[in-house]
């Protein structure tokens, strides 16, 4: 058997020098994806710790690589990534997620104290002016704005949204697609969110509008409504409950309604989430595959349309990085270096992962019956 941890410190230096090289990345190298190394120590780490110990590594300032999207996209395409399975970090996790419910209710809080509650003016720095923390829609947009706004109106067209409707919008963010839905299409909302930060600022942009937001967990809805939608919170419910979120929507939509999914997706299933992201960005997340959504909806939904636009989180996550860049003075000295680096090596290492394909984002709308008719997809 393999132990990772049994490899002397030149054995160490040799194997990741080995696995890189598959990929066309150089440790020295003068071109943008290739690394350079400060302290040696970082390729046992790696070779111990896989991806954890990749980006814990680059926090600590250990390795620098001028386009770490690219890095990424390289290592990702010649599925290098799978060299880091035998870690125990891997295993441990995989077994975590396999024996526990690592999205129970309270559970659940630990990404919002985590993420989302870290300040508001990290985000107002990072997002476009509607605060909105989700793939973009780039067919027509040339800047972040516009990929927020038409995918907020590609949204409400999927929904079929008509004056007077009522919507639930299953993790509201800041209140973006609430305002937007609200004042473009005339209907009511409704936004739950567990994160304090989002509530308060979200009941400030929709003043004066047909909105309500509330602090509460999807498993306490009780309420009907005709149209229900989720973007980009699928990901924190975790596998063990899709099925109870699922048939929480089934139960809260109208007869003759659309829930809308728009989430992340895995090109296959996974126990375990990536290690760094799990402990540093996204506690207890999970990526869906369309096997686990498939059996989350079986005998509850008809799928009515699935779209897949992945590519585009890569333009919207590269665009988010650009302004936490940019606006990196204004908030540095709350945050500091360790922080930064922490923060750019998630956005690009993302945005690697979706350009080299091994991340999709999905918009799939559902029904309870099937629309009669037939329904028209709008893209």
């Amino acid at each position: 058997m393999f132990f990772p941890t049994m490899l002397s410190k030149q054995a160490s230096k040799e194997l990741i020098h080995q696995i890189i090289a598959k990929a066309d990345i150089e440790i020295g190298g003068n071109r943008p994806w290739d690394l350079q190394v400060h302290d040696e120590s970082f390729y046992a780490r790696v070779v111990r710790d896989g991806s954890l110990g990749l980006g814990e590594t680059y926090t600590e300032g250990m390795w620098d690589c001028a386009a770490i999207d690219e890095c990424f996209m390289r290592l990702l395409r010649e599925n290098l990534d799978s060299h880091a399975d035998s870690s125990w970090t891997m295993l441990w996790a995989a077994l975590k997620a396999k024996v526990f419910n690592l999205q129970t209710k309270t559970n659940g809080l630990k990404v919002i104290h985590k993420h989302y509650q870290i300040g508001n003016d990290l985000y107002q720095n990072m997002l476009d002016s509607t605060l909105t923390y989700s793939c973009g829609y780039w067919k027509e947009a040339h800047n972040l704005e516009k990929a927020q706004q038409d995918k907020y109106d590609l949204i409400c067209k999927k929904l079929y949204l008509r004056p007077g409707m009522t919507v639930l919008d299953i993790g509201c963010g800041w209140g973006g697609f609430a305002k937007f839905a609200a004042e473009k299409y005339g209907v009511h909302v409704t936004g739950i969110t567990l994160s304090e930060n989002q509530a308060e600022y979200a009941k400030k942009v929709c003043r004066g509008l047909p909105i309500e937001i509330k602090i509460l967990d999807y498993r306490d809805i009780d309420e009907t409504y005709d149209r229900i939608i989720e973007i980009g919170m699928f990901e924190h419910v975790g596998v063990k409950n899709y099925r109870e979120f699922m048939e929480v929507v089934h139960r809260a939509l109208a007869p003759e309604g659309l829930f809308l999914l728009h989430t992340i997706g895995a090109n296959y299933t996974a126990l375990a989430s990536d290690p760094w992201i799990d402990a540093y960005i996204f506690p207890n997340g999970h990526i869906p595959s369309i096997v686990e959504v498939g059996e989350a909806i079986e005998k509850l939904f008809v799928v009515e349309d699935w779209h897949n636009f992945g590519a585009d989180y890569d333009k919207t996550l590269m665009a988010w990085d650009q302004n936490f860049n940019q606006n990196w003075p204004k908030i540095s000295a709350k945050y500091g270096e360790s922080f930064y680096r922490m923060w750019r090596y998630y956005l690009l290492s993302c945005a690697g992962s979706f350009r080299a394909r091994s991340l999709q984002l999905w918009q799939v709308v559902l029904s309870k019956n099937g629309l009669v008719g037939g329904y028209l997809s709008v893209r």
